[in-house]
């Protein structure tokens, strides 16, 4: 099996703080900003960063949705660290400064793929798709916390 990552920033015209913020707010708006691709979206324990437990289901392509329940931990200042218990998926939030009143927001997205002829194209293809989703969901949050 191969690591497959799949990783998108986006520029955000607000404070850090503030796009953080709203990042670690899976009770109130990150339900919000979550792209078509989500769904059966469910905040089961927390809600605020470090200690959420959050449920949805990602609906990648057509015939494959991950069914994910993910630990939030803020390991550091800026990051929000999501882990899924039912796969190897681990996505990492980082929001740092980026000039005056804004921030520059990185997700990245790591799991073990298949192997064979079925792990080559999963590794080729579905960063870029994870990526245009995840592009979406910075998006929506920008759209959000510019407010």
């Amino acid at each position: 099996m191969a690591q497959v990552e799949a990783t998108t920033e986006r520029i955000i015209a607000a404070d850090p703080e503030a796009v953080f913020d709203a990042l670690a707010d899976y009770k109130d708006v990150r339900g919000k900003v979550l792209p078509g691709h989500f769904s059966e979206y469910e905040v089961l324990e927390g809600g605020d960063g470090e200690g959420t437990l959050v449920h949805w289901k990602l609906q990648a392509t057509s015939k494959r949705v991950r069914d994910c329940l993910l630990e939030v931990s803020e390991p550091v200042d800026g990051q929000l660290v999501e882990k899924d218990r039912n796969s190897s998926m681990v996505t990492t939030w980082t929001v740092t400064p980026a000039g005056e009143g804004k921030s520059k927001a990185v997700v990245s997205t790591v799991w073990n793929g298949a192997g064979g002829i079925g792990g080559f194209f999963e590794k080729t293809f579905a960063p870029k798709g994870l990526g245009r989703i995840y592009d979406e969901l910075l998006q929506n949050l920008a759209t959000e916390v510019e407010k």
